[in-house]
């Protein structure tokens, strides 16, 4: 009995997700970035980053536009989780943002921008790099760094980076602090200056109120089909 044996390549294996447990070692040990215990991973807020979350229409703009007019849309972590966009800055800067839009004249409005801080979560994407138990041929016991083949989740709701941290190149380095307000470099977005929360957080305020403006004449045209102007 002859076997044939076909010459046809196999097919590419789909990439394996790390398990939850991978997921959250990257975190803490490539990161230094504490985590709470449960599924699914989520990081824990206010003690290495803050974060404002804002609609994922108005945090793009904002993106383009700070991108656009110096580097301070560059940088900085940027993750994205059920139409809402989270941008990381400095620990701290959440019990700043109140006093920050009074001072930027944007206390008077009801904005869609929200502060996470001390004490909050977020959920964890899924990193671009995870770890592995075991000591990776070096020695030593326990889990250690090794990269991951990078994991697209399709499915809604999952949180994804749309600007992962970077380890090992100092994550909260990046970003945006108060600290580097009237700082030339913080407004370039050089990498050895922080970049400008001030004015991160007035580009992210006025692309939230246009947002928000575009909407309220789109539901003023279906309500009536009257046609208002806005710029």
């Amino acid at each position: 009995m002859v076997r044939t044996v076909s010459s046809a390549a196999p097919l590419p294996r789909r990439p394996v997700a790390p398990s939850g447990e991978e997921v959250r070692l990257w975190y803490e040990n490539a990161l230094g970035w504490p985590t709470v215990p449960g599924e699914p991973v989520r990081l824990a807020v206010g003690v290495r980053f803050d974060v404002l979350d804002v609609p994922a229409e108005a945090g793009r703009a904002a993106l383009e536009r700070l991108g656009r007019s110096g580097g301070l849309g560059r940088g900085f972590p940027v993750a994205l989780r059920n139409g809402r966009m989270r941008l990381l800055v400095a620990a701290g800067s959440a019990e700043e943002l109140p006093g920050l839009l009074e001072w930027l004249d944007w206390g008077a409005l009801e904005l869609d921008l929200v502060a996470i801080g001390a004490g909050g979560l977020m959920d964890a994407p899924c990193p671009p790099g995870a770890v592995a138990d075991g000591d990776g041929g070096s020695g030593d016991a326990g889990p250690v760094a090794r990269p991951l083949a990078p994991v697209r989740d399709g499915s809604q709701g999952a949180a994804v980076w749309l600007r992962p941290p970077e380890p090992g190149r100092g994550a909260e380095a990046s970003l945006p602090t108060l600290s580097a307000m009237g700082t030339r470099g913080g407004a370039r977005g050089d990498r050895d200056v922080p970049p400008d929360l001030v004015r991160l957080v007035n580009t992210v305020a006025t692309q939230v109120h246009r947002v928000r403006l575009r909407r309220a004449c789109a539901a003023a045209v279906r309500a009536d089909g009257q046609p208002l102007a806005f710029s």
